[in-house]
C-alpha cells in the first residue's frame, strides 16, 4: 500500500507542475493587449465560481460580519488587486522564466516583515537566505547579457511589487488571523470583494474584457490559468491540513523550477547563464529563509509561494 508520505509528495509535485504552468499562461494572456484590471475582474469571477462550489459542497456559509469584511478587503487588496496589477504589467515585458524567479521572492520579503510585526526572531541563517535572494536579483539586473532586452530591466522592480504585497498579506494573516474563517471561505470572500473592485477599475479605465469573444489564445490561456490557480489552491489548503504548512510550502521550489520549464516548452524561451545562476541562488535562498517546523508563521492564503500568484 502506498504510504501517506508518497501520496503527499506526489500531490506536492502535481501542485508545483500546475502552479508553474500559470506563469507562462499569464504571459500568453497579456500577449495581445489585455490589460490588468480586466484580467483581475475575470480572474476573481472564475475563483468565485470554483471556490463558491467548494463552499456549497461543504455546506458552509460565508459570513459577512464587520470583522469578516475587513479580512476580505485586506486579502483582496494586498493579495490580489495590487500584486496582480504589478504582475500583469511586468508580464508584458519580462520573460516568463524571469517572472518565475522573481515571484519566488515572497519568503525573502516575508521574513523582514515578520520581524517588524514581532512574529519572528532574528536568524543569521535566514539573513543568509535574504542575501542569496539579493544576489539572484542582481544577476538578473546587473550583467548586460542577463536579459536580451535591456529595457526590460526597469520592469524587474515592478515585478517585485507582487511578492512584497503577498508577503505583507501572509504576515497580516499570521498576526491578526482571519476572524475564524477557514482559508477557502477567506479566499472566496476576498474574491467577491476583489471582483467588485476589479469591475469598477476595469470599467473606469476602459479595460473591461467582453467575454463573448471571439476567443483567441490569450483568452484560453487566461481561463486555464485562473482555473488551475483556484483548483490547486484548494488542494494546497488540503495539503496544509494533512501534511503541515512547512511541508506544503516546499511547493515554492517546484513552482519556480517548473515555471521556467513550462516557459521553455510553451514559449520557446531561452536563458543566459546569468539567469540560470539566478535560479540556483534563489532556490538556495528559499531553502535558507523558509521557516523551521517550530515556526508559528501561518501559510500564505494566496498560493504555494508562501508563495504565498
Amino acid at each position: 500500500m502506498i504510504s501517506q508520505r508518497v501520496i503527499f509528495t506526489l500531490c506536492l509535485l502535481v501542485m508545483g507542475v500546475s502552479w508553474g504552468l500559470t506563469i507562462p499562461l499569464t504571459k500568453l494572456a497579456v500577449s495581445e493587449g489585455y490589460q490588468e484590471f480586466g484580467l483581475i475582474f475575470w480572474q476573481q469571477m472564475i475563483c468565485v465560481g470554483i471556490l463558491g462550489l467548494v463552499v456549497c459542497l461543504r455546506r458552509q456559509r460565508l459570513p459577512f460580519g464587520r470583522v469578516h469584511l475587513k479580512v476580505y478587503t485586506i486579502i483582496a487588496i494586498f493579495g490580489t488587486v495590487l500584486p496582480n496589477t504589478a504582475s500583469y504589467t511586468a508580464a508584458v515585458h519580462l520573460p516568463a522564466g524571469v517572472l518565475s524567479i522573481l515571484i519566488s521572492t515572497v519568503p525573502m520579503f516575508a521574513f523582514p516583515i515578520a520581524l517588524l510585526f514581532g512574529i519572528e526572531r532574528f536568524s543569521w541563517r535566514r539573513v543568509a537566505g535574504l542575501c542569496l535572494g539579493l544576489v539572484a536579483i542582481l544577476l538578473l539586473v546587473g550583467p548586460e547579457a542577463s536579459l536580451p532586452d535591456r529595457m526590460a530591466v526597469m520592469f524587474i522592480p515592478i515585478a517585485l511589487i507582487a511578492p512584497v504585497f503577498y508577503a505583507f498579506e501572509s504576515n497580516y494573516v499570521a498576526k491578526w488571523g482571519v476572524g475564524g474563517l477557514d482559508p477557502v471561505q477567506a479566499l472566496l470572500g476576498a474574491s467577491l470583494v476583489g471582483s467588485a473592485i476589479g469591475l469598477v477599475l476595469a470599467l473606469a479605465s476602459g479595460q473591461f474584457i467582453d467575454p463573448r469573444g471571439p476567443w483567441g489564445r490569450p483568452d484560453y490561456a487566461f481561463v486555464i490559468s485562473s482555473f488551475v490557480h483556484a483548483v490547486v489552491y484548494t488542494s494546497f489548503i488540503w495539503l496544509v491540513g494533512r501534511a503541515g504548512p512547512v511541508f506544503a510550502t516546499q511547493v515554492a521550489y517546484l513552482v519556480t523550477l517548473f515555471g521556467m520549464i513550462w516557459a521553455v516548452v510553451l514559449l520557446g524561451e531561452t536563458y543566459t547563464p546569468f539567469i540560470w545562476l539566478a535560479l540556483v541562488a534563489m532556490l538556495f535562498g528559499i531553502f535558507l529563509v523558509q521557516p523551521r517546523p517550530s515556526s508559528g508563521v501561518a501559510p500564505d492564503l494566496k498560493s504555494g509561494d508562501s508563495q504565498s500568484q
